[in-house]
């Protein structure tokens, strides 16, 4: 299912600020080459994340789910000084694609790629988040989201992708292992009185959800 018309995307992509020559070479590379490119955050929505990330100038950024590096990159613009982004990768190739193109960001030495599981990695990083996107498999949301929002800081943000999943979310009944989990997530996280939300239809769709102050 077309969730927004390609007319619609290729007029917000024109009105919005363009990507930096490394972000649209990250882009242009991993659309050329990648077999799953529909995966890449892209331009309008590598944007977003980089004003979400702007606006709140985090001092530790989560991402679960680095790919090529795109979205981690757009994450990275609004840290502060001494501030550092952790991206998580299960997959060692895309893995060493997202280290390749960090090397050439003058953010480099923030930012942080580790290679494994997420459930395991994030106790060990041992942090307090600022600001947790989460992009990775589907059916493992609600797990990282429960143990993410124990980690937040004070007014922390969690940022979780496909939440529309190509429209599958509005079939009755809904059908499809991934489609299921994330219709388990949104209403998981609705139900959750630590938290509150708001579900944009950027792209794909995306979940902004911010922790309620004690």
């Amino acid at each position: 299912m077309d969730l927004i018309s390609p007319l619609v995307e290729s007029y917000a992509g024109q009105y919005t600020s363009a990507e930096d020559a490394l972000l649209q070479a990250v882009n242009e590379q991993t659309m050329r080459e990648h077999p799953q490119s529909h995966m890449l955050s892209g331009h309008v929505q590598g944007k977003f994340l980089s004003f979400i990330s702007t606006i709140l100038r985090p001092r530790y950024v989560l991402e679960i789910g680095t790919f090529t590096g795109y979205s981690a990159l757009c994450l990275a613009e609004g840290l502060t000084e001494d501030g550092e982004l952790h991206t998580l990768e299960l997959r060692e190739a895309d893995a060493a694609t997202a280290k390749s193109n960090f090397s050439k960001s003058k953010r480099n030495k923030q930012l942080h790629l580790h290679v494994g599981n997420a459930l395991e990695l994030i106790p060990a990083l041992n942090r307090k988040w600022d600001l947790v996107f989460i992009d990775a498999d589907k059916t493992g949301y609600i797990d990282y989201y429960e143990m993410v929002v124990p980690l937040l800081n004070e007014n922390g943000i969690i940022l979780a992708d496909n939440v529309l999943f190509h429209g599958q979310v509005l079939e009755e009944p809904v059908t499809g292992k991934n489609a299921k989990a994330i219709q388990a997530f949104n209403e998981h996280v609705q139900k959750d009185p630590r938290t509150e939300q708001v579900l944009l239809t950027i792209r794909d769709g995306i979940l902004l959800i911010k922790k309620k102050n004690a």
